[in-house]
């Protein structure tokens, strides 16, 4: 699979970005698509546009919560909310979420696509269901499909004994590990999806090709995840 990782879900084509290919600097480097980091603005912004090819941008401001907009358009600079997740049905709109550990998750019908920002409180909370009702609402009928991009894995997401009551559902390893991915992807299907993929990578062991906020000690840039309907 050649990096970033491009993969095609429904007629839709998503994106997952690593670290690599941009014009950030320090601890940014290099394709730091995050705005509110402490980037300098204009290098996240040739970021953002390389990483998406110059398309709009559907994006929010990411609070690690349950919503999902649902738009027709790019955002624009006024109109910046806070949402973990971005569902649309126009074409050539790339809808956008950021994470530095946390998991990017496609969702698509052929009618619909989605992007959602999945970290240990979304999953629990029920982000990937509202994203999936924010997709069934634009393409009640369609084939359901998924995409798990980069994230923290089963080997390195070690939670403590707030975070494993959460999941009572899943066994802590005796690491005090748990796995978010196998969460979400029980989770997706339970919802309906019957496409589901993974790039089976972990952005903990692999901290020179993705931004990981634990690897890093909490200063680093963030990748994306995209979606657009093609």
């Amino acid at each position: 699979m050649s990096l970033p990782f491009e993969l095609r879900l429904l007629g839709a084509h998503v994106r997952f970005t690593t670290r690599a290919g941009g014009v950030s600097e320090g601890p940014y480097a290099s394709l730091n698509l995050g705005r509110w980091t402490d980037d300098d603005p204009d290098a996240v912004a040739e970021n953002r546009r390389r990483a998406a090819d110059g398309r709009p941008l559907a994006f929010a401001r990411q609070v690690h919560g349950t919503r999902v907009l649902t738009v027709d358009g790019a955002t624009s600079e006024q109109a910046i909310v806070d949402a973990d997740g971005v569902a649309t049905a126009a074409a050539g709109v790339a809808a956008l979420v950021l994470t530095a550990d946390c998991l990017p998750i496609a969702l698509a019908t052929p009618g619909a696509v989605a992007m959602v920002h999945a970290g240990w409180r979304g999953l629990a909370d029920g982000v990937l269901e509202a994203g999936v009702q924010a997709v069934r609402a634009l393409d009640p009928d369609g084939e359901l499909g998924a995409a798990i991009g980069p994230g923290a894995g089963g080997c390195c997401y070690e939670v403590g004994d707030e975070v494993a009551a959460r999941f009572p559902q899943v066994a802590r390893r005796a690491d005090r590990t748990i796995d978010l991915k196998a969460i979400a992807a029980d989770r997706l299907v339970a919802a309906g999806a019957t496409r589901l993929l993974d790039v089976e990578r972990c952005t903990m062991c692999e901290p020179d090709l993705f931004f990981s906020h634990r690897a890093s000690g909490g200063l680093t840039g963030r990748q994306g995840g995209l979606i657009w309907r093609s």
